[in-house]
């Protein structure tokens, strides 16, 4: 099948790119509004673009075409924003807290393990449970499409990792993450995920 995408609706090309381009890794990402109200909302249109400065890239849309999604909202004001990296465990309340709610109402609430820790040097907490949490601060926003898509540019500024899945590399100096142990959850299209149930490595070319 060879399909012209320009002949496709915004919906169903959205669709399509969702079921293709895969896996996606998810960025859960906790962020706070002007009062303080804590927002929790994973996106997989999501990736790492540059390691010096180390930046991510965030994709986020609307709830409406008037309305900003919250996220969007939260990080567009300067603030700083935490970035976790969910396991298969959290495929549930990944998916729970990607609720559409009104603004400053806590995705939180609807999760089964929303238990928060302080997060030092960082003015938000974190997921206890998350294996892999960034801070994250606002680097550069560009808008792309009919729509105004926010193509977000965030830096991150510090990152927790959890104990069991970090190896101190002296010889390199290096770090080695031990990805079964973070055990991501990948997105695929519709409400499909993925995990890793394979890990291999090649010979790299000398």
């Amino acid at each position: 099948m060879l399909l012209d995408l320009a002949d496709l609706k915004p919906n169903t090309c959205y669709h399509l790119m969702t079921q293709t381009l895969l896996p996606r890794p998810i960025a859960w990402v906790l962020s706070a509004s002007e009062e303080g109200e804590l927002n929790l909302a994973p996106f997989s249109f999501f990736n790492g673009v540059c390691s010096n400065p180390p930046i991510v890239m965030l994709s986020i849309g609307k709830k409406t075409p008037e309305e900003a999604k919250d996220t969007r909202q939260n990080i567009l004001s300067g603030r700083d924003f935490v970035i976790h990296i969910p396991s298969v465990a959290h495929a549930d309340d990944v998916t729970a807290s990607a609720a559409t709610l009104p603004y400053g109402q806590s995705e939180l609430e609807l999760m089964q393990d929303s238990q928060l820790v302080e997060f030092p040097g960082c003015p938000l907490p974190r997921l206890k449970s998350a294996k892999v949490a960034f801070q994250a601060k606002l680097h550069d926003v560009h808008y792309l499409g009919h729509d105004q898509q926010a193509v977000i540019y965030a830096e991150l500024v510090q990152v927790y990792i959890d104990d069991d899945a970090v190896q101190v590399d002296e010889a390199k100096g290096r770090y080695t993450i031990d990805a079964s142990k973070i055990d991501p959850v990948a997105r695929l299209g519709g409400a499909n995920y993925a995990g890793i149930d394979t890990v291999f490595s090649v010979t790299r070319p000398k």
